[in-house]
């Protein structure tokens, strides 16, 4: 039984960085040819696999931290450059789909912005929290892999009060909402006079 459960935690750790991070919205990261470490956890009351920890090095660092629901991944937390910190974070949903990836603006190992892909593999929407505190107060929305449009909480209660969107790249117009009405009540437009 040993021997099966042994085999099946190398079957997924190897399945788990030759295809899974190959989803990832900025490509494929492999692990080093130095061989590694796997260790895996399972839950106690279930005894099921809750997280592989692959450790690429040998340093005693993980780099890829996978955590699962048995054989369901449910999130993959990875140290790109080797520092000790994780500096991407790939949520997967229940039909095993990349989801979102999380990323640190700082390279600090504390998740800031999620990117979400679009069908065709390029960022849809990137949601920020710009005060690092894990509430999303800043998303912008692309097409085509350009920035189109922007809202942004300000202040901080929750609701948008800021609009931005953007032409060829240049930024076309922004409006304020100054009464909280949930609407702009200003607007600058910056191409009027094009």
């Amino acid at each position: 039984m040993k021997n099966w459960a042994d085999n099946r935690i190398k079957r997924i750790a190897a399945a788990v960085p030759a295809v899974a991070l190959c989803f990832g919205l900025a490509g494929c990261w492999r692990l080093p040819d130095s061989g590694g470490d796997v260790d895996a956890k399972y839950d106690k009351a279930t005894g099921k696999l809750s997280q592989l920890t692959i450790n690429g090095k040998s340093d005693g660092k993980a780099n890829i931290i996978s955590h699962m629901n048995g054989s369901r991944l449910v999130r993959i937390d990875i140290d790109k450059d080797a520092d000790g910190l994780i500096d991407r974070w790939e949520y997967y949903g229940a039909d095993q789909r990349l989801e979102k990836v999380g990323i640190s603006r700082s390279n600090d190992g504390l998740v800031d912005a999620w990117l979400f892909q679009g069908p065709d593999g390029s960022p849809s929407r990137i949601e920020v929290s710009t005060r690092r505190d894990g509430k999303v107060d800043r998303t912008e929305f692309y097409s085509e892999g350009e920035l189109r449009r922007v809202e942004a909480d300000t202040d901080s209660d929750g609701r948008v009060d800021k609009w931005e969107t953007y032409a060829d790249g240049a930024l076309a117009a922004v409006s304020f909402d100054t009464t909280k009405s949930g609407k702009p009540t200003i607007t600058i437009d910056y191409q009027k006079d094009k």
